[in-house]
Order: C-alpha cells, then structure tokens, then sequence
C-alpha cells in the first residue's frame, strides 16, 4: 500500500486495534484486501450531530446505480446486492439506498441504469419529501458526476450514464432549499448526496436524527456542496462491511454502489 492508503487507514486501524470494527480473520480476508477494501468514508462531527460521509472522486472510483437482479428482481436490500458482486468477483466499498420508490419498488421519478432510462422524469405537484419542489437529479455522465434540479437538468438533459430522481433538494447553487425552516422540529435519519466544485461527489448519512436544514447546511457549510440532494429518511441504510456498517433495511427500490477503478 503507498503512504497515501496507509495515512487514510489509520483511524480505521485505530478502531480495529479497539475492537471497535470487525476483525480483518472475521472479515475472511488478509490484511492487504481489507486496507483495498476500505471504503473513501469518515466520520463528522457537525452542530452536534455525527454523520458517516463518503467522498468519492469519479476518477478513481466508480459510481453505479442498482435496482434489479439479472433474473428482473428487485435486489430489495444492500445485502443482497453486495452478494451479487461478490459473486461476479466484483469488491464493492459501500452502497446506500438511492432515492424514493413506489411500494412495489419501482423507482419515482428518472431512473437510468447503464445508459438506459427505466423510469422517466417526474415533474408537477403531489405529496410527500419528493415533491416539495425544487426536487432534482443525481447522475453520471460521461464519468462526471452532478446534482442539479430538476427544472435546470430538463432545460438541457446530458447524456446520462446513471440518474437517479429525488427529492427535495438540499442546496440549490450554495442556497439552502427555500421551504426550509430553522426551527422545524422533524428530525429523522436521512441520507443524501452533493457534489463539489472539484467533481467529488460526497454521500452523507446521519447517525442519528436530523431536521431538513440541519442535513443541507451539512452539506453546505462542512462539505462545501453549492448543490445537494435528499435521497431518503428514515429507512437510509448504508453498507460497509470493511467498516461494520452493516444496515440491514429490505424492501429498498433503487441503491447506488461504490468500487474502487482498477
């Protein structure tokens, strides 16, 4: 491993050494495939409240969207899809659930998985997180990744890769979503994701309950995203198993996967 690696690891092998995570002979694998196995994530302390983020560059890593099997089945959990690439020889660093979904699974809204569009744009009125507008989509295109709300990304549609339709947005070009409110008092787990003005796209977990604008100025003011995206609350998951962040959720719709680029 180079320095670099090695320097990333250490509050990993910290924790190791504590107990704290799982061990590497527990993990079924040599010490070598557990430091390549380790996830681009850490923990952060913000305004009280500690997150898991993952900052991933498109560069080195690659970002994938999942919704069914091969078989047309719906992968339902992380698990299940870490079995499935464990089974194509593939290492998956983590996975996270990827936005709304109808109570047969299917995605709600835009949904592109490998160049094909599997559930078009949604756009109007209607109730629930996803409509409070301005919503908007994650996506990769051309190995590039960007949020953007959903009225500009229709203004000019890119070529997509992956796209994944959610809502609301978070930060909208460095402004906190306007029917935000300070004082709120829902708080829920929720995950997200946002992209930085160098490319990096940074996913983010809360550990524990959060409101709406708690969760984007996260994203704003400790990650630097001018742009981010709710994904999900309450059932967010995220798996890492080089970590021993294993959340078990089943009946998830779509989840985005992250592997290291060879």
């Amino acid at each position: 491993m180079n320095f670099l690696t090695l320097l990333q690891s250490l509050p990993l092998l910290l924790a190791l050494a504590k107990g704290a995570l799982p061990s590497v002979a527990a993990l079924g694998m040599g010490f070598g495939q557990w430091v390549a196995s380790l996830p681009p994530c850490r923990d952060v302390a913000f305004e009280a409240t500690s997150y898991l983020v993952c900052e991933v560059d498109p560069k080195r890593y690659s970002i994938e969207l999942f919704w069914k099997d091969p078989a047309g089945k719906p992968f339902q959990s992380l698990h299940n899809l870490n079995a499935s690439q464990q089974a194509a020889s593939r290492a998956m660093l983590f996975a996270m659930n990827a936005g709304m979904y109808h109570p047969n699974l299917d995605p709600v809204g835009l949904y592109v998985e490998r160049g094909k569009e599997m559930a078009s744009v949604k756009t109007g009125s209607g109730s629930g997180n996803f409509s409070l507008q301005p919503n908007g989509i994650f996506y990769m295109s051309n190995g590039r990744a960007a949020v953007r709300s959903t009225r500009d990304f229709l203004k000019k549609r890119p070529p997509l890769d992956y796209a994944t339709q959610s809502g609301p947005m978070l930060v909208i070009d460095g402004k906190l979503h306007p029917k935000f409110q300070a004082d709120s008092t829902s708080r829920k787990t929720r995950d997200g994701v946002g992209v930085r003005k160098d490319g990096v796209a940074v996913f983010a977990i809360s550990n524990g309950t959060v409101t709406f604008h708690a969760f984007a100025r996260l994203f704003r003011d400790a990650l630097g995203c001018d742009n981010a995206l709710f994904l999900d609350g309450t059932i967010s998951s995220l798996f890492a198993s080089a970590i021993g962040r294993n959340d078990d959720y089943w009946n998830l719709g779509p989840m985005i996967g992250v592997f290291r680029k060879s």
